[in-house]
């Protein structure tokens, strides 16, 4: 989502380069181009000009040691400016001394709430903590229905007396059961508006005396843009919020919201959705934002991603098939599914540093690549996933699959070819020390053989990443002809 913030800081600092050092003149024309992409971004207009003004006094005069040129500067001033206006640190969760801790979750209709709800019990859950989710929404149409069924879905139970109780009754009913049953936390789902109205608020001020709640989560959806300001001024200001749920980030939204909010009403982004499956929520870190931001990826989120979903045995198995050169079929789709579980394969790429330039219709074009080489093997015997020196010496087995999966003969063949190199390349990266799963940052625990990023069957590895065609990333460099860049698969 912020592509087009990433370019435009960009362009902030090319004026920059090759002075001597940050003036009154030189820094003008590169807070002009902050202006603008902070404005084009739809952060708030009072935000953007004192933003603007804070950088301009810190980077003004800022001493630019030997080996740091200005422009490199002015983007670290930018960088720990964004971290400030976003919060500093990360803000967990709330947690009372006496249980149930509740969390209250308040926002407009359609920015997500009940989704949220449902995924921060999931959260909780995976942190070992028992929730009781409340469906106080009585007003939006099958409100209640989608909270239970999401409730059932994660395996977090739904507390819910019908559409015809009043809200702050579900909410004081749900604390008693939470308070009897033994659950360490109460999150409260709550009806929204098209708009903010007076009965709204009201409403919500009422609940909030039912249960006195612990956390008052504003739920903002990115896309709204300037809006964003000013609905979480008028929230604090008759409700009282003590942090924010920001979802919608895998969307189109310029990502202002996220610069807006902490600035307006003092409280932080407490989570952000990267996504519409319920697992798809991250707790909200300004440093790591702010890298992605200026396009300097977001490598700990991407390992946190990877050490929760892959099993400390099952990359000490990995390592030991990469080194031995036995890694086959059905590992390789282990590896696809696991991406898949992660997020999407160009989202991933993105948090890697440097990695935010890369075409998105190439990154499309990859995960397409995915679903055809997934459909391929889809199409083999258990036999043939677990030894793909059957495919190599008898070419019925290559039509056969080809035929199965929709595919050319031919295709069947560069997949093997391509898969055949890459295990090979796998074998000398994994002997050179750590897991080749990120390229040029030799090997990443928890991410055995990422798919793509060393050198994937059809897709020829990443065009321009680290670690990809002549780029290192712990295989030995050989010299070879430059050639003509072109699309996956074409390498």
């Amino acid at each position: 989502m912020f592509d087009e913030l990433s370019a435009r800081f960009e362009d902030a600092v090319k004026g920059l380069r090759g002075q001597g050092q940050i003036s009154e003149s030189n820094v003008e024309g590169a807070l002009k181009e902050v202006r603008r992409a902070l404005l084009e971004a739809d952060v708030s207009l009072s935000v953007v000009s004192e933003f603007v003004d804070e950088v301009r006094q810190k980077a003004v005069g800022a001493e630019v040691v030997r080996g740091v040129s200005p422009d490199q500067k002015f983007i670290q001033v930018v960088h720990e400016q964004l971290v400030e206006v976003m919060g500093g640190d990360n803000a967990p969760l709330a947690k009372a001394e006496q249980a149930p801790t509740v969390v209250l979750m308040a926002g407009l209709q359609g920015a997500g709430k009940t989704t949220a709800v449902a995924k921060l019990g999931l959260h909780l859950k995976d942190q070992g903590r028992r929730a009781l989710m409340v469906a106080a929404d009585v007003y939006r149409p099958a409100a209640i229905d989608q909270l239970c069924t999401l409730g059932e879905q994660i395996g977090v139970e739904v507390f819910s007396l019908g559409d015809e109780a009043k809200p702050e009754a579900i909410a004081a009913a749900g604390l008693a059961k939470a308070q009897e049953e033994g659950f360490d936390t109460l999150l409260v789902d709550t009806a929204g508006r098209l708009q903010i109205d007076t009965g709204m608020m009201e409403e919500m001020v009422r609940i909030r005396s039912a249960v006195q709640p612990d956390e008052v989560l504003l739920v903002v959806d990115s896309m709204i843009g300037q809006e964003a300001a000013d609905l979480t001024r008028a929230f604090h200001e008759q409700v009282g919020i003590t942090g924010a749920v920001l979802t919608k980030l895998d969307g189109d939204s310029r990502g202002g919201a996220a610069l807006s909010i902490r600035k307006v009403s003092g409280q932080p982004i407490k989570f952000i959705g990267t996504g519409e499956k319920v697992e798809a929520l991250q707790p909200f870190h300004p440093e790591r934002m702010a890298s992605r931001i200026l396009g300097m990826g977001d490598v700990l989120t991407l390992v946190e991603k990877a050490q929760k979903e892959v099993e400390i045995a099952d990359v000490e198995k990995m390592q030991q098939k990469l080194q031995e050169a036995s890694f086959d079929f059905s590992d390789f789709l282990q590896q696809m599914r696991l991406i898949k579980r992660m997020g999407s394969l160009g989202g991933l790429i993105k948090m890697m540093p440097g990695m935010n330039k890369l075409d998105d219709g190439m990154l499309k074009q990859g995960e397409e690549q995915l679903k055809r080489i997934e459909a391929m093997i889809g199409s083999m015997t258990s036999d043939e996933r677990n030894q793909p020196e059957l495919l190599a010496s008898q070419p019925s087995r290559r039509r056969r699959i080809a035929g199965g999966s929709g595919h050319s003969p031919a295709d069947v063949d560069k997949v093997l070819a391509d898969f055949q190199k890459m295990r090979g390349l796998m074998q000398q990266m994994s002997r050179g020390g750590g897991l080749p799963g990120m390229p040029g940052m030799g090997g990443m625990p928890g991410m055995p053989g990422m798919p793509g990023m060393g050198g994937m069957p059809g897709m020829g590895g990443m065009p321009g990443a680290p670690g990809g065609p002549g780029r290192g990333g712990g295989a030995p460099r050989r010299q070879r002809p430059v050639k003509k860049k072109k699309g996956f698969g074409e390498l």
